[in-house]
């Protein structure tokens, strides 16, 4: 089955404030402020997930995972070819790891890893400096990568989180 290629659109932005009010969401709950949704071909949002880190307990509960979990067991690997995942901020290698691994094809997200890791603080041993679009590069399929999306607006549910 040919993926279409799907450059951003007028539900993109659209999109993108629904993943930032999960991110907020997260927050709120007491997790690190980061939301991720899922949209069928037509941006239909199908499915959302919030970071749940500290409150799981879990290292690896990014709100990417936490989302492809919930999409793998929904959905078969061609149908995930012809969605998108929208993440508050630039997929870390982790999660762009288990986006090529879903079969999820396109990928926009909202704050680029530069401007968090600038905010977080670049001594913070919890950056990993690497693109997520380095990481897709790397397998045999194509994904669609728009961002930093919305970069300003992204940004705003981690001010004054992270000390």
């Amino acid at each position: 089955m040919d993926r279409e290629v799907r450059p951003m659109n007028r539900w993109d932005k659209d999109r993108m404030r629904k993943t930032i009010s999960v991110a907020l969401s997260a927050r709120n709950n007491g997790n690190h402020p980061f939301g991720a949704i899922l949209t069928d071909k037509n941006g239909i949002v199908l499915l959302s997930a919030e970071n749940s880190v500290i409150t799981d307990k879990d290292c690896s509960a990014h709100a990417e995972l936490n989302l492809i979990r919930k999409a793998c067991k929904a959905y078969t690997a061609v149908f995930l070819s012809n969605c998108t995942i929208f993440a508050s901020t630039e997929p870390c290698p982790m999660c762009a790891g288990a986006i090529f691994w879903s079969n999820i094809r396109r990928v926009v997200y909202g704050v680029g890893e530069e401007k968090l890791y600038a905010l977080i603080g670049t001594e913070s041993e919890e950056i990993l400096y690497l693109p997520c679009q380095d990481v897709f590069n790397r397998g045999n399929k194509s994904i669609e990568v728009i961002g930093p999306l919305l970069e300003d607006e992204a940004l705003q549910v981690h001010k004054g989180f992270w000390k």
